[in-house]
C-alpha cells in the first residue's frame, strides 16, 4: 500500500498529490529535495527516510519531479513500473499545459490525474501479484513414463539415438585414413541404407547438406598445400649461432657504436642530444603532458588506411559538421553521454576522488542531464562538463554552515565555554591543527583552554606544551590587560580521557575561557575498543562541535575512515540520539599539488562540510575552503 504519489516541479510547485496510508508527505518530500536534489545526489533513484522510503523520477525535458512513498519494511515490486507509467502518461496527458502556461498558471490550474492514476495503480499491483504454485507432475503424466521399458536399455557396442542425431545436426563427421569424409549414412546403417545424393542423381541436397559438402571440397583442396609447406618448414636446417645484427635503411652504418652520451673534447660538449627527445620520452613539446581529451569516441575507431577526401570536400564536410554538432536539435540520452562520463570518471580517479564517488557522480550527472535539450552552440563534452563542474560546487557547498565564531559569541553570552573535539587516525595531524585553530582564535580575540585527552602516545602532553609556550609567547597576558588567553590543561598518562575533558570543561567555565580545544588519541577506525572510548568521551561530556582530522593525501580511505567513524560513534553511544561528526579539518593539502579529490568524497559521503584545510606547518597556515577554486583545479586537465 502507498502511502503518498506527488507529481511537482523543481521550482517547487505541487501539480498533483495522491495521499494513501499517511496524512502528510511534506516532512519527507523536503527530507529529499534538501539531502538529495539540492545537493546533487540523484545517482541512485531511492531515499530512505525514517519509516519511509521514497522513489523518484526526473524528467529534466519538463522540469518535473515525481515521487511515491511507501513503508520501508514493505517489499513493492510494482513501484519502478508504476512511476514509469505514471510519468509516461503524465507527460504525454499534460504537455501542452506544462510548455505553454506560466508558472502563475501552473500555481491555480488543476491537474485531474485522480482516476488515471487509480488505474495504473489498479494494472501494477494486478501484475506483480504471485502466482499460484503449480502442482508437481507425476511419473504418470511424464514423457518418461509412456516410453517402453524396452526402448530404455541400452546394448554394448549400440550407439544410442540421441547421441546419434546431435552428432548428425552439428556436422561432426569423421574424416578417413586419406583425408576423405565417411559416407553420411554409415552412422545410421542399421536405420536405412546409404543412398549416393547429389544433382546427377537427381537427388537435390539440402541448405545444410550444401554447405557442409562445399567445405569439405575446400578442405581437401587447400588442407595438403597447407600441411606441404608446415613440412617444408619443419625440414629447412635450422641455423647456429648469432645472426649478423640487421641494418636498418636510415640507421647509418653497421660499425657505429650506439652511444648516446654527449662526447667531450677538453671538457666541452661537441653536439647536443636530438630535437625529438621529448617524442622519445612520452611528452609533447616542453615536457608537457597531454590534455585530457573528451570527445566523442566516433572518431578514435577510424582506420588510418581510409582514403582522405578532397581539401575542398573535407573543408565543407567538417564546418557542416561542426555546425550540427552545436546546433541543439534533440535531447540527451545516456548512450551520447556515454563516452564523455567514461573519460570524466577515469579523470576523477586520477584526482584522487574514490572509485565508487566517481561512479555515483555520474550516474547523478547522467540522471540530471537525461532527457534535457540542449542549448544552440553547446557540445555534450561542454554540457556534461558544466554540470558536473555545478554538481561538484553544490556538493562542496555545505548543507549546514558551521560558523565557530558566532556561536562562540552565543556560547559567551550563556557565560559557558564553546567545546570542540578533535578526532581521527593517526598520524593525520590533530596536534598541529588544533594548535593552528588556537592561533585563530587567539588572533580573533578568544581565550583557549586546550585539554590534553591524548593520554596513550608518548610525547603528545609535552608536544601540546610546547605549543602553548610558543602561543602564550605570540599573546602574552600583559598584551591582554593582564589576563592568561591560552593554556594547557593535563593530567598525565594513563589516565580516562573522558574524565579529563570533563573536568577541563569545568575548569574553564570556573575561570572564565571561551574555548575549549580537546585534543584525543589517533585510533584506527577498526579498533573496537578505542572507538568505544572515543564515543564514551562525546557522549559524556556532549560538545558543541565534534571535527574529523583527515589528510589529503588518501583517496578510497578516506570514505572508509569517515563511514566507520560515524557507524562506531552510533553504535557505541549510550544517548538515544547518537552525536556524529560535526565538519572535516582536510590537512596537509599542500603536498597533493592538483589532486584534490579526497575533499570531494570526504563531504560527498558524510554531507559535512570542510571547516578548516591546512596547507603547511606554521601557526598562520590555516584556510578556509573556497568551492569553487577546488573544482577548478579538480577539473583541470
Amino acid at each position: 500500500m502507498l502511502d503518498f504519489f506527488t507529481i511537482f516541479s523543481k521550482g517547487g510547485l505541487v501539480l498533483w498529490c495522491f495521499q494513501g496510508v499517511s496524512d502528510s508527505c511534506t516532512g519527507p518530500v523536503n527530507a529529499l529535495i534538501r539531502s538529495v536534489l539540492l545537493q546533487e545526489r540523484g545517482g541512485n533513484n531511492s531515499f530512505t527516510h525514517e519509516a519511509l522510503t521514497l522513489k523518484y523520477k526526473l524528467d529534466n525535458q519538463f522540469e518535473l519531479v515525481f515521487v511515491v512513498g511507501f513503508q520501508k519494511i514493505l517489499t513493492l515490486t510494482y513501484v519502478d513500473k508504476l512511476i514509469d507509467d505514471v510519468h509516461r502518461l503524465f507527460r504525454d496527458k499534460y504537455r501542452t499545459e506544462i510548455q505553454q502556461q506560466s508558472a502563475l498558471s501552473l500555481l491555480n490550474g488543476t491537474f485531474d490525474f485522480q482516476n488515471d492514476f487509480l488505474r495504473l495503480l489498479r494494472e501494477a499491483e494486478e501484475s506483480s501479484k504471485i502466482r499460484a504454485p503449480t502442482t508437481m507432475k507425476k511419473f504418470e503424466d511424464s514423457e518418461k513414463a509412456k516410453k517402453p521399458v524396452r526402448s530404455m536399455i541400452e546394448t554394448r557396442g549400440e550407439k544410442p539415438k540421441e547421441k546419434a542425431k546431435n552428432s548428425k545436426k552439428k556436422g561432426g563427421k569423421k574424416e578417413g585414413s586419406d583425408g576423405g569424409p565417411l559416407a553420411a549414412g554409415k552412422a545410421d546403417s542399421s536405420v536405412k541404407t546409404a543412398v549416393p545424393v547429389g544433382p546427377e542423381n537427381g537427388v537435390e541436397l539440402s541448405k545444410e547438406e550444401l554447405v557442409r559438402r562445399k567445405r569439405e571440397e575446400f578442405m581437401q583442396k587447400h588442407g595438403r598445400g597447407m600441411e606441404k609447406s608446415r613440412s617444408l618448414k619443419s625440414d629447412a636446417p635450422k641455423e647456429k649461432g648469432k645472426k649478423a645484427p640487421r641494418v636498418w635503411e636510415l640507421g647509418g652504418g653497421a660499425n657505429e657504436v650506439l652511444d648516446y652520451s654527449t662526447p667531450t673534447t677538453n671538457g666541452t660538449p661537441e653536439a647536443a642530444l636530438p630535437e625529438d627527445i621529448n617524442l622519445i620520452r612520452g611528452t609533447g613539446p616542453g615536457g608537457q603532458l597531454q590534455d585530457l581529451d573528451c570527445s566523442s569516441s566516433d572518431d578514435e575507431g577510424a582506420s588510418p588506411s581510409t582514403t582522405r577526401p578532397s581539401a575542398t570536400k573535407g573543408t565543407l564536410g567538417g564546418m557542416f559538421g561542426m555546425l550540427k554538432g552545436l546546433v541543439g536539435s534533440k535531447s540527451l540520452s545516456r548512450a551520447d553521454m556515454e563516452s564523455v562520463l567514461d573519460k570524466m570518471r577515469d579523470h576523477l580517479i586520477a584526482k584522487n576522488v574514490a572509485a565508487d564517488i566517481a561512479v555515483q557522480l555520474c550516474e547523478s550527472v547522467a540522471s540530471k542531464l537525461e532527457g534535457k535539450v540542449m542549448g544552440t552552440f553547446s557540445t555534450v563534452t561542454s554540457t556534461v562538463k558544466q554540470a558536473l563542474q555545478e554538481s561538484l560546487v553544490q556538493i562542496l557547498q555545505p548543507q549546514r554552515r558551521v560558523d565557530m565564531l558566532r556561536d562562540i559569541m552565543d556560547a559567551q553570552r550563556r557565560q559557558r565555554p564553546y567545546v570542540v573535539t578533535f578526532c581521527g587516525v593517526n598520524g593525520v595531524g590533530k596536534s598541529t591543527n588544533l594548535a593552528k585553530i588556537s592561533f585563530w582564535l587567539l588572533e580573533n580575540g578568544f581565550s583557549v583552554l586546550i585539554a590534553a585527552c591524548d593520554t596513550f602516545r608518548a610525547g603528545a602532553v609535552e608536544q601540546l606544551r610546547t605549543h602553548t609556550r610558543r602561543l602564550s609567547a605570540l599573546h602574552p597576558p600583559e598584551n591582554h590587560s593582564g589576563r592568561t588567553m591560552v593554556q594547557l590543561f593535563e593530567k598525565g598518562y594513563g589516565k580516562d580521557a573522558a574524565g579529563i575533558a570533563m573536568e577541563a570543561i569545568a575548569y574553564a567555565r570556573n575561570q572564565g575561557f571561551n574555548v575549549v580545544l580537546v585534543d584525543t588519541a589517533g585510533r584506527m577506525q577498526d579498533n573496537a575498543p578505542l572507538m568505544t572510548a572515543l564515543a564514551k568521551l562525546i557522549t559524556v561530556n556532549t560538545p558543541d562541535l565534534v571535527l574529523f582530522v583527515g589528510e589529503a593525501l588518501v583517496g578510497n580511505e578516506a570514505v572508509d575512515q569517515l563511514v566507520k567513524f560515524n557507524r562506531a560513534l552510533a553504535d557505541h553511544s549510550m544517548a538515544q540520539t547518537p552525536r556524529l561528526i560535526d565538519g572535516i579539518v582536510l590537512t596537509k593539502f599542500d603536498t597533493i599539488d592538483d589532486k584534490v579529490g579526497a575533499a570531494i568524497s570526504m563531504t560527498y559521503i558524510t554531507s559535512k562540510p570542510i571547516v578548516f584545510v591546512g596547507t603547511g606547518q606554521t601557526y598562520c597556515d590555516l584556510r578556509s575552503l573556497n568551492a569553487k577554486a577546488v573544482v577548478a583545479a579538480l577539473m583541470k586537465a
